[in-house]
């Protein structure tokens, strides 16, 4: 019994002076090294959410840009398409003056061959119904 409690205190001794205190050592290294891992983590994590805000603000402002660009150059090809279609309705314009002149010199020919005309069938019809040649002057006054 004696030696039991030797060997009891002596153990006693061993763990609280010697064994305890290094694995309380170890277990405050360990929640050490936790804590800092853990700080660190919160760092890098804080660190890399103003990464992604700035790319964020940097892809908003290409995207602001982009759209920007593309504004100006369909504004400029309408721009562009509007100044061909006037020039092509300046020309079609031009063709049309012609050919209404054409058409207006046409018909004034026409309308004047259309007097020459109707005298010499009427003069033709009178010969023909009488069998005598009609008056100039009847023609004339009956064409009026």
């Amino acid at each position: 019994m004696v030696w039991m409690l030797i060997i009891f205190g002596v153990m006693f001794v061993l763990f609280a002076k010697v064994f305890v205190p290094k694995v309380g050592g170890t277990i405050d290294g360990r929640e050490g090294k936790i804590a800092g891992d853990i700080a660190e983590a919160r760092r890098l994590k804080d660190e890399a959410e103003a990464q992604a805000s700035a790319a964020a603000a940097e892809t908003a402002e290409a995207r602001a840009r982009a759209q920007r660009m593309a504004a100006e150059a369909k504004a400029q090809a309408q721009a562009e398409a509007a100044a061909r279609q006037a020039a092509e309705e300046a020309k079609l314009n031009e063709k049309l003056a012609a050919a209404e002149a054409s058409l207006s010199a046409a018909r004034d020919q026409a309308m004047g061959n259309v007097q020459s005309i109707a005298s010499d069938t009427a003069e033709a019809i009178v010969e023909k119904l009488t069998g005598q040649a009609a008056d100039a002057a009847e023609l004339k006054a009956a064409l009026a």
